[in-house]
Parts: structure tokens; C-alpha cells; sequence
């Protein structure tokens, strides 16, 4: 079944996914087994001009400095409010400018990708460096991945029991970042088994995809390259580790402008 990747342009790329799902498929590597991770933004939905949770969060601070006036002089609802441009340089790296709205900033590619090896028996996991409790409510509706899946950066968390059922609440402190050598750790924590397949963009996913690694059976590790600047953007800023290592450990690198007939 390959008929849903028609976002997909015939190349090695597309080639490298259908080779890959087909020896698992023939091979009868057990479901149970058929695990695949990805980062989520820059590899499955746009992370540029600015990260979809950074933008989300600084138009909240911002009307939350509209309705209370006492937030105006407290970071980080200041900064926000008056559009410092030294403070929101450390924040985000440049204003929204694709004109989406934020559920329509999914790939089209990934997003036949993630059905193709559903039908294929592949369980779909997000392990992304983004807040867990920021994408659960919205993964099932863009993705079709049950929250029950995602794995993402967190804070910490503590319970107060009562009549009602109780309450969760989170504390002010960071319980773990899910990036860089933490996500082989999450994804293992959750799901208890390596992914035989990862895809990511970024430095960060390095050790995830490392993670992809069995003796005994196929695995797949996909590389986002963005090198659109007409259709999405162009930039490499923060991958460049990650495309030398692709370089040397057989990575598959999926180039939007070359391997993707459609972007959005």
C-alpha cells in the first residue's frame, strides 16, 4: 500500500519509507514491534518563523496583560505586552508570517507518512522537545495520534486529593526537557522498546535516531532537511550536527524541496 504518499515526489527518500515498511510487512516483524517515533515541530508540523507553542503562549501572556493591568510590569507578560524586541529576540526568532492557522501547519507528507504505516501496523509515537500537555489536546485532531502517545517536556506535577476525585496541578519547576539524550530515555520509559523507525530535523533528535538501532531487524532514521525557502523556509540553523551525522550513519535525509510534490 503506497498510494497514500502522493504528497510524496518519487526519489530516494519515498523509496527509502516503502523499501523499509515492505521488509517489515514481509519479514512479519511482530505489531507489537512496529514502533515509530517523531519529533514534532520542524518534522511534523512548521517551527518557523517561530515555534507554534512560543507563539501560542506569547499571544496568551499578551491578553492576559490586556485584561490585568498589575501584569504589565512582570516578566515575562511585559515583554509580551510591549513587544520589547530585546526580550522577544530571546524568545522566538522572528514573527509568524505564513498566515496558517496553527492546525494547519501540518506536513502533508508526514502526515500520509504516519497513515501508511498505520495501515502497515506501525503504532505512532510524538517524542518532541515540545510541551506534553501543550500537544495532547490537539494530536489526536491533527495527527491522529492518541494523547496516550505523546511524549514531550514536562513540569512537574503534584496531586491534592479530595471528594471530587481529587485535583493535579502543575508546580512551578521544570520536571524534565524532553530533548537531546532525554528522548531515547522518555521513549523508552513509555513505550519500553526501541523505535524501528525515527524521524526528526534538529541536533536534538541525534540520540532519538541513534536510538532506531537493531541487529536483527530494519530500521529507518528520516532527517527533515529545510531547503524550501519558496514553500516553507530555508535554514539549517541548529541541524547542522545532525546532517553531518546523517552523513555518516546511513541517515535517510528527506529534502522538502525535492522529495515533497506538496508542503501543507
Amino acid at each position: 500500500m503506497t498510494s497514500g504518499l502522493a504528497s510524496w515526489n518519487d526519489g530516494a527518500a519515498r523509496q527509502a519509507v516503502v523499501e523499509f515498511v515492505e521488509r517489515i510487512v514481509s519479514g512479519a516483524v511482530p505489531v507489537e514491534e512496529r514502533v515509530a517515533v517523531f519529533d514534532n515541530d520542524g518534522t511534523l508540523w512548521c517551527e518557523k518563523p517561530v515555534p507554534i507553542q512560543a507563539d501560542f503562549i506569547l499571544r496568551r501572556l499578551f491578553e492576559m496583560a490586556e485584561d490585568d493591568s498589575q501584569l504589565r510590569a512582570r516578566q515575562p507578560w511585559k515583554g509580551a505586552y510591549e513587544r520589547d524586541p530585546d526580550w522577544l529576540e530571546t524568545a522566538i526568532v522572528e514573527h509568524p508570517t505564513l498566515g496558517r492557522g496553527y492546525l494547519e501547519c501540518a506536513y502533508a507528507p508526514m502526515l500520509e507518512l504516519l497513515r501508511y504505516l498505520e495501515a502497515n501496523g506501525f503504532s505512532n509515537y510524538i517524542a518532541s522537545g515540545g510541551g506534553r500537555d501543550f500537544m495532547r489536546p490537539i494530536s489526536d485532531q491533527v495527527y491522529d495520534i492518541p494523547r496516550d502517545r505523546v511524549i514531550g517536556s514536562a513540569t512537574a506535577l503534584e496531586y491534592t486529593g479530595g471528594d471530587r476525585g481529587g485535583t493535579i496541578t502543575r508546580k512551578a519547576e521544570a520536571d524534565y526537557l524532553d530533548d537531546g539524550p532525554q528522548k531515547p530515555i522518555r521513549i523508552w520509559s513509555r513505550v519500553g522498546r526501541r523505535p524501528l523507525l525515527a524521524a526528526g530535523n534538529a541536533n536534538g533528535d541525534i540520540p532519538m535516531l541513534d536510538f532506531a538501532w537493531h541487529e536483527d531487524k530494519p530500521f529507518l532514521r528520516l532527517l527533515v532537511l529545510h531547503d524550501d525557502g519558496d514553500r516553507e523556509f530555508d535554514y539549517t540553523r541548529g541541524a547542522e550536527q545532525a546532517l553531518e551525522k546523517a552523513g555518516t550513519s546511513g541517515w535517510t535525509v528527506v529534502s522538502i524541496k525535492d522529495d515533497w510534490a506538496t508542503v501543507f
